[in-house]
């Protein structure tokens, strides 16, 4: 195993403490979830819950909680906030698989490909008036404002990404542009949403924002590398997807930096073109881990990380704060 992928292994617990915090709140979120997934067009349960009880650690729900808790939150509208981050992220993950034509979501197969990208997008649909209607019950202006303004942003990101497909000269600038807005955003407004459901001050709320946005980044940047460095079932989506769908992801870029004019008729034809053969991902899985490009995409996200938890230092020393620490960690070291 290189050095970029031994980075890649699990911190074992990592995220249990957190999980474990949360695990009430968690429970009434999934019963919010459950209920409001609810509809007398019998597809739209099924479909829903073809994703959701697909399972993951649902971080940005538990986020919202989190952040609720550590700012001196006790009451139950965070719960309803959390349930519609992951009602918005399901969402999200509906239109992309259609867009993207992805074949797994999860480790499942992805929903467009058994009940059709109309019926999946239309689902989507759902979801988001489903979260904005969560978000009206908790009579909360400030809320409803941050998670409406995320959703615009996850859009245009995911906009910018596509009209930027297969550009072999994407900046850095861009690149951190785009995944700020289509991945960072949620965690960003999933944490302000919780501080604005406890009362929290201003200052609270922009830490608890900066936490989120920076483990946001993390998030992605270390998403990124371990589409060329993980394994299918490890990640619950086929390895190597990024690459046969021609995004400009970061290790992707460095490597066509790196290796220069020796393999820019590679890159074209792979990425450019997207002419590409069952032997080209290995080839560019190889190129991209020898030009040190994961190493440097994981430096980065670490930085990140380092970066959302200096954000906490506002808060007291507790399990909370502790366990949303140990979250960012998690964040560059995990490999789902």
């Amino acid at each position: 195993m290189t050095s970029a992928l031994a980075a890649l292994a699990p911190e074992p617990g990592s995220v249990d403490l957190l999980i474990d915090l949360a695990a009430k709140d968690m429970a009434g979120v999934d019963v919010l979830i459950v209920q409001r997934m609810q509809s007398p067009v019998a597809v739209i349960p099924a479909l829903a819950d073809h994703l959701i009880a697909a399972g993951g650690k649902r971080l940005r729900p538990l986020l919202t909680v989190a952040a609720d808790r550590l700012a001196g939150g006790h009451g139950d509208n965070c719960l309803k906030l959390a349930a519609a981050v992951e009602f918005i992220h399901t969402a999200t993950l509906l239109h992309d698989d259609v867009v993207d034509g992805s074949q797994l979501r999860r480790g499942k197969v992805a929903a467009h490909l058994i009940w059709g990208g109309a019926q999946s997008v239309l689902v989507g649909d759902f979801l988001f008036a489903r979260a904005f209607e969560l978000m009206v019950d908790t009579h909360s202006i400030q809320a409803l404002d941050i998670l409406a303004r995320a959703s615009r942003l996850i859009a245009e990101g995911e906009v910018l990404q596509l009209t930027r497909a297969h550009d072999l000269n994407l900046g850095q600038d861009v690149y951190l542009e785009i995944i700020a807005a289509k991945t960072a955003e949620l965690f960003a407004a999933a944490a302000e949403a919780g501080a604005v459901s406890a009362g929290a001050s201003d200052e609270a709320r922009n830490a608890l924002r900066n936490f989120g946005l920076n483990l946001g980044l993390a998030f992605q940047l270390a998403d990124d590398a371990l589409d060329y460095g993980g394994e299918t079932a490890a990640l619950g989506k086929n390895a190597g997807d990024d690459f046969r769908e021609g995004k400009s992801t970061l290790p992707l870029l460095l490597a066509i930096a790196r290796t220069g004019t020796a393999e820019t008729a590679f890159w074209q034809r792979t990425v450019g073109n997207l002419d590409q053969t069952d032997a080209d991902f290995l080839r560019a899985r190889d190129l991209i881990v020898s030009t040190g490009a994961i190493d440097a995409t994981l430096d980065l996200a670490a930085v990140y990380a380092a970066t959302a938890k200096q954000a906490l230092s506002i808060f007291p020393a507790n399990n909370w704060r502790k366990a949303l620490e140990s979250l960012a960690d998690f964040s560059v070291t995990r490999r789902t």
